[in-house]
């Protein structure tokens, strides 16, 4: 049935009594149909009111139904975002960044807007998002930017436009910056547990309450040895400022001795060079090699490295008495040392093996010497300007103040 105040607006009625209200129009010289709405959820009034609108865009040129057809087809944030990673991170990053990305996403950014059209998420949605996740700053900003990241590779795509993206004008935590350097006297604890730990062992605790615990060895027969190649692998650490993995994984091959070097073919920043001092050089010269086993520090699956060092370090730092200690602060102690010997942060990054200038600026506040240097001058030219040649002026101010 077609209306006759509006010409092109009808309600087509089917067998099963279901009517939908349509709008008809002619376009590139045929006759077309777009489906309204079903009658009752739509007054008569309401439907004549959008088919108005979509009658009147067909006179300006505009083709209603190709345009739903479009965006019909727009993809889910959740499509978008596989194919990031598949098509763009996973052959383009390591590994342990497309397994980050993963994370994030499954745990955050797709319960949240996963199941919306890409066009459809909004500032307002990521911002809920970054609020909920307030008790974890580090996390949350780190869902922006892999948001933001998405969309700006969908934008080169032509899938989204680059100015729309919702992750940009939202306000990230501060975060501190997780700085643990080891003392001198905390390295001497460090290396006097670690030499237990190979010769006669670790002591350990157990729950005294656990009813298998009378059959335990007494306490004083209550230690256990460290694994050597684990703690060879965390005196490595130390003495060259490598990544965990970078030491791990690095094989027998990769070491040339004559030079000192261990050249990595793959490592966070690309091929590198890790510089092995004396001292390293001579842990290395104590280890077994194990047939079959490329790796230089061996795991427990026949040609595989160790997986980790998580159980050795608590160990170890639980002997040691260090408190809030990561693996990865063992590098930062290693360019501590060399910016508090005045080495220059040139050669500081080259040894930590970074890309950026920027990367290793964090450890210019560890170089006294400049600074003690500079405060000493400072100083001794203000006690200078204060006392010297004034010595008359300063008593008849000191006797002023008795009187």
């Amino acid at each position: 049935m077609w209306d006759d105040a509006l010409a092109g607006f009808g309600v087509a009625a089917f067998p099963t009594g279901k009517k939908v209200y349509v709008a008809q129009f002619r376009k590139d010289g045929r006759s077309r149909r777009i489906a309204i709405g079903d009658h009752g959820r739509l007054t008569p009034d309401e439907a004549r009111s959008q088919a108005k609108m979509v009658l009147g865009s067909v006179e300006t040129g505009a083709d209603p139904i190709a345009e739903r057809k479009a965006t019909r087809e727009v993809r889910t944030f959740r499509a978008v975002a596989d194919d990031f990673l598949n098509l763009h991170i996973t052959p383009k990053r390591k590994s342990r960044t497309a397994a980050e990305y993963r994370r994030l996403l499954d745990l955050h950014l797709l319960p949240a807007v996963g199941s919306k059209r890409i066009l459809d998420v909004r500032r307002a949605d990521l911002s809920m998002l970054h609020a909920r996740m307030v008790d974890t700053p580090r996390a949350a900003n780190h869902c922006l930017a892999l948001a933001s990241a998405i969309w700006n590779w969908a934008s080169r795509r032509d899938e989204v436009t680059s100015a729309d993206n919702p992750a940009k004008g939202i306000e990230r935590y501060p975060e501190q910056g997780r700085e643990r350097f080891l003392t001198t006297e905390e390295l001497s604890r460090l290396g006097i547990a670690l030499a237990e730990g190979e010769t006669i062992g670790l002591t350990y605790e157990i729950d005294e309450t656990k009813p298998k615990a009378k059959h335990a060895a007494n306490v004083e027969n209550r230690r256990v040895k460290l694994d050597p190649f684990a703690v060879a692998a965390i005196r490595l650490l130390i003495l060259t400022g490598a990544r965990l993995r970078e030491i791990l994984d690095a094989q027998w091959a990769h070491i040339d001795f004559e030079r000192g070097i261990i050249f990595l073919p793959d490592s966070k920043t690309g091929r590198k060079p890790v510089y092995l001092s004396a001292a390293a050089q001579l842990i290395l010269a104590s280890l077994p090699r194990i047939e079959g086993n490329p790796h230089i520090i061996a795991g427990a699956k026949e040609g595989a490295p160790r997986a980790d060092l998580k159980k050795p370090w608590a160990a170890v730092c639980r002997a040691a008495g260090l408190e809030g200690v990561r693996l990865h602060d063992l590098r930062h102690s290693f360019a501590s040392f060399g910016a508090g010997a005045s080495l220059g942060l040139p050669i500081i990054g080259k040894l930590l093996g970074h890309t950026q200038p920027a990367t290793t600026a964090r450890y210019a506040h560890l170089d006294l010497d400049p600074l003690r240097r500079a405060v000493n001058t400072i100083g001794a030219t203000i006690a200078a300007a204060m006392h010297g040649g004034n010595d008359g002026k300063r008593v008849a101010i000191v006797k002023f103040k008795k009187r």
